[in-house]
């Protein structure tokens, strides 16, 4: 007995889900259509695409007759949020907007849950917002001390009360004149006063994209959404661009204030988005595939397979082993099917289920030299863990080949990366850093290889957590409320 379960635990790792990966905050879904219809379904759907972005909480917008809106948002997956029950309970309606959320701002809880509803100067209204906000805290005391209440921990309400501050003129007004304050990363749909608002910050950190599907428009944080619904993307909200659907489909685009140049996170096509998924104009399938193979070229290594860890860095494998000749194989496989914490009836259920666990495929890896390719290191823990499975079920060596440089420095934009001196990267070189992990080598990616096979140039993208080249000066604010505490 004692046997069998040794034998099972060198054929698998538990991984804490908070561990596995950084996470993206949130995103966004919106749509704006001829005539009112079920629309929910299809912003649930829109959802789904999108889960990867977040997956602790979930919410839908609707607004129909007389610019009434109808709502629900609870904690947990799109599907466990939104079962067929509760989306034929919506009303049939020409507008709506969906977010799901992971938290790296403000407590995991259901009052932090979006969209922002709340009743404004243009009757009910909702938000979505994909990003963080680093001088929230500034806006919202001062907005505190002129009577202002907010309910939630959640930069998207500040947002969301400053836009219906300054909304004197009209709803557009009211959302330049507020971003006009807002410092940080922002991708944001407001549904008001009988039109849907798509909105991104001037540096397009945080990324928004325009479909059509018929005659309905869509906005998606990621085109893989839209492709979903059978829809076409039509193009990427350009960096301080604002465009206005109104009430019959009318688009119009107007521009921020201000300083306007695209710096989008290059974590995106790195880790974040859907390999399927087309950003600022780049297929992120093929950046990843790129990577791959700039790497086969850059770093030769004597070994018998390529493998990726599941499930970003898959495609970074299959591009490294067409270039190199070394042969791909499936090292690893992931359980998908880990549900949502809080339904667990006991705390011990709850413990086990934020688990997530990597089975090695040992008749692919047993006695041979292994190729891993990775997208990023983190913290390290999970790297070691995988090290460590992959020579239990019986590799005899394992190189490590990361498709990105070292992480070094903490995200405040919003992707849950820790301070500096959590980040293994942050303070230990390569060399260290294989030795930690336990593998037989370690080879980075160089920076200018990455941003090549992105489609840009350096200063194109947010490169921060690389390099600590932040794309806004951060220095005067708190930035302490963006460090979780794991």
């Amino acid at each position: 007995m004692k046997t069998a379960k040794r034998a099972k635990d060198r054929r698998s790792v538990i991984i804490e889900r908070h561990e596995f990966k950084p996470q993206e905050e949130c995103g966004i879904f919106g749509m704006a259509c001829k005539e009112s219809r079920d629309i929910a379904q299809d912003i649930y759907f829109g959802l789904y695409a999108l889960q990867h972005r977040g997956q602790e909480s979930a919410g839908i917008a609707v607004q129909y007759e007389c610019r009434k809106v109808s709502y629900s948002k609870k904690m947990g997956l799109v599907s466990e949020v939104f079962p067929q029950r509760r989306l034929s309970e919506f009303p049939s309606a020409r507008t709506g907007v969906g977010h799901v959320r992971y938290s790296t701002t403000g407590s995991s809880n259901v009052a932090n849950a979006q969209p922002v509803v709340f009743y404004g100067r243009y009757g009910r209204t909702a938000v979505a917002h994909n990003g963080n906000i680093v001088n929230c805290d500034r806006i919202k005391s001062r907005m505190i001390k002129n009577g202002h209440i907010f309910q939630c921990s959640i930069d998207s309400e500040v947002i969301a009360a400053l836009i219906n501050q300054y909304s004197e003129e009209s709803l557009e007004a009211g959302v330049k004149k507020a971003c006009g304050e807002i410092v940080g990363a922002f991708s944001i749909l407001i549904m008001a006063d009988d039109k849907l608002i798509a909105l991104r910050d001037p540096l397009g950190l945080k990324p928004l994209c325009m479909g059509k599907l018929n005659d309905d428009i869509i906005f998606s944080s990621e085109s893989c959404a839209i492709d979903a619904l059978g829809g076409t993307e039509i193009r990427d909200i350009m960096p301080g661009e604002i465009v206005t659907v109104e009430k019959d489909l009318t688009v119009r685009s107007t521009m921020l204030d201000g300083v306007i140049k695209r710096r989008s996170c290059i974590f995106e096509y790195v880790y974040l988005a859907r390999s399927d998924s087309r950003i600022d104009g780049v297929n992120v399938y093929d950046a990843r595939y790129e990577c791959g193979r700039m790497l086969a070229s850059l770093c030769k290594i004597d070994a018998d397979a390529v493998a990726g860890v599941p499930d970003s860095a898959i495609v970074s494998a299959r591009g490294y082993s067409e270039v190199s000749g070394i042969p791909y194989t499936d090292a690893l496989s992931k359980n998908r099917y880990i549900g949502r914490t809080f339904i667990q009836p006991s705390q011990s259920m709850r413990e086990n289920s934020v688990k997530v666990k990597l089975n090695a495929i040992k008749a692919n890896i047993m006695g041979k030299r292994l190729i891993l390719i990775d997208d990023s290191i983190v913290r390290g823990t999970t790297s070691r863990k995988i090290v460590q499975l992959l020579r239990d079920n019986g590799a005899a060596e394992v190189h490590m080949v990361i498709a990105s440089p070292v992480v070094a420095f903490p995200c405040f934009f919003g992707v849950d990366m820790e301070s500096k001196d959590k980040l293994i990267g942050g303070h230990q070189g390569s060399d260290a850093i294989c030795k930690a992990i336990g593998a037989d080598s370690l080879h980075y990616m160089p920076m200018e290889l990455m941003v090549k096979a992105c489609g840009g140039q350096k200063s194109d993208f947010c490169t921060a957590c690389f390099d600590g080249d932040y794309p806004l000066d951060l220095s005067d604010y708190n930035l302490d409320k963006f460090v979780l505490e794991l």
